[in-house]
């Protein structure tokens, strides 16, 4: 296991990290028998110079409608936290991108930031790993530009709530009535969970998903015996403070637990929504609680060196060239 303190990388990134273009698009996948509709933006490689991109609150670099350039790509999935979007990580998006990735970020139906209606259910965290593979499905068979995506090299990245759908994903087995495993989010999830109102649906692995990058994930693996059929490569990275639900021990504890020894990122002085991308002025003016950080902490220089750490894990496992 690779524990890195990353403070020592973040004066590295801001020397050597520029902005690029990304391609920029949208898909939609309608609803099927085994969920509803899913929407999701993507970030492909595009040899057009960026312009803006303004989505509400959101400015990005990138252009509209870019032709994807090459073939065969590596495409890497983003899951998002309770309550995010599919632009909570654009900056790690487009630095994927840019080295040659395709990125697609779904937003969680009913567990997103307009539409909150099952968020608090248990049923979501059942929902959350379908919606990944049906995502997956549509990408590498239906979608238009399918025959750009190399469907041997897929990865994902997740946050919190999404970092514990990778880590379904990838095989692990939750124990959600596990006494030794806290439940410290906000009602009905923990009211469920004490009551015994669990699904009976089945949780299974993607084999299609082959390396995984897991920032301050939600946990309910108490053990090596739930964890022990994960063996796709895991990038793991915890938040000093933790928050949300979130708990730094438990990151931890996934570390020791993990049967293949993570790459293990702590992030001094760092708290759970950290890992979201820094925020611009109107939304940190509306959303304080996920825009503020501690006295002392960059989150604009903690992203530069997070993201190189990203692409470079990506690369090292799934492969992409730059496209300039």
């Amino acid at each position: 296991m690779r524990i890195t303190k990353i403070g020592f990388l973040i004066a590295f990134a801001l020397a050597t990290t520029s902005v690029q273009a990304a391609g920029l698009a949208s898909i939609d996948v309608p609803a099927n028998g085994d969920g509803p509709a899913l929407k999701a933006f993507v970030w492909s490689p595009c040899a057009t110079p960026p312009g803006e991109v303004k989505l509400g609150p959101v400015t990005l670099p990138a252009v509209r409608g870019c032709p994807i350039a090459g073939n065969k790509l590596p495409l890497v999935i983003i899951s998002h936290g309770h309550g995010g979007g599919s632009l909570n990580h654009h900056d790690t998006a487009e630095a994927l991108a840019d080295a040659g990735f395709l990125v697609v970020a779904v937003n969680h139906p009913a567990d997103n930031f307009s539409d909150l209606s099952r968020a608090g259910d248990i049923s979501i965290m059942f929902q959350r790993p379908e919606d990944i593979r049906r995502l997956i499905d549509f990408i590498i068979g239906k979608w238009p530009d399918a025959t750009k995506v190399d469907p041997d090299r897929i990865g994902f990245f997740g946050f919190s709530r999404g970092g514990y759908t990778g880590l379904v994903l990838a095989g692990a087995v939750p124990d959600f009535r596990d006494p030794k495993v806290p439940c410290p989010e906000p009602a009905p999830i923990c009211g469920e969970i004490r009551r015994n109102e669990i699904p009976a649906k089945p949780l299974s692995r993607d084999p299609r998903i082959k390396a995984l990058v897991l920032a301050d994930p939600l946990s309910f693996f108490s053990d090596k015996e739930s964890l022990k059929a994960v063996n796709a490569p895991i990038q793991l990275w915890s938040s000093e403070h933790g928050g949300d639900g979130v708990l730094p021990e438990s990151n931890a504890a996934l570390a020791a637990n993990l049967p293949g020894k993570p790459e293990f990122h702590v992030v001094p002085a760092a708290a759970h929504f950290a890992f979201l991308a820094p925020c611009p002025t109107a939304l940190a003016g509306s959303q304080p609680e996920i825009c503020r950080d501690q006295d002392g902490f960059d989150r604009a220089a903690f992203h530069r060196a997070f993201d190189a750490e990203v692409v470079a894990f990506f690369r090292q496992h799934l492969g992409a060239r730059r496209t300039q």
